[in-house]
């Protein structure tokens, strides 16, 4: 949600500063009197119709370059989403890119798999892993989906340290077996 009002946010200010821009460019050309500027200007300072609009736009435009600022900042500091832990010795920072792929290094073991897609969430229970697997059509897919899960669970905890709260296993598809050709010979 916070990237769609950034971008909303982005686009405005855009907008804004594009429009701005096309003004200067067509005073500095002089396709717009000097009398109309000052005239402008003098509405500005003196009137309240023209001085409201202009100051509520002023401000908004400087609150959503504060915004931008502060996006870049922190967007600067940022790392890769990991998961912390801290231990006798120090702090352990391990990637969400690593249990991903420990988790597809143990779901590979199980026999009857092909294609694999792992994602990783943290939650306070520990980690939900989703599993997306294609199999083969040949294996029983509780038993093959029941072994995949104890076998990244077990292997997840092992290596890591970390509880894993749930492995889900979603089967997307079977394999289709290329067609065979039999080959004539005359």
């Amino acid at each position: 949600m916070v990237k769609v009002v950034d971008r909303l946010l982005l686009f405005i200010f855009s907008l804004v500063v594009l429009i701005a821009a096309c003004t200067l460019l067509v005073c500095a050309f002089g396709w717009i009197s000097f009398e109309r500027v000052g005239a402008f200007a003098h509405n500005v300072y003196y009137d309240l119709n023209t001085a409201l609009p202009f100051i509520s736009l002023t401000i908004v435009v400087a609150l959503v370059s504060i915004r931008f600022l502060y996006v870049a900042v922190r967007r600067g500091r940022a790392n890769a989403p990991s998961i912390d832990q801290r231990t006798d010795y120090g702090d352990i920072r391990i990637s969400i890119e690593t249990v991903e792929n420990l988790s597809l290094k143990a779901a590979k073991r199980t026999r009857g798999v092909k294609d694999l897609k792992a994602r990783v969430r943290v939650s306070p229970a520990g980690l939900e892993i989703v599993i997306r697997v294609i199999v083969d059509g040949e294996s029983s897919i509780p038993q093959l989906t029941e072994e995949m899960q104890s076998g990244v669970k077990n292997h997840i905890e092992e290596i890591t340290g970390i509880p894993v709260a749930v492995v889900t296993v979603f089967v997307a598809n079977i394999q289709q077996s290329a067609p065979t050709f039999k080959s004539r010979v005359e």
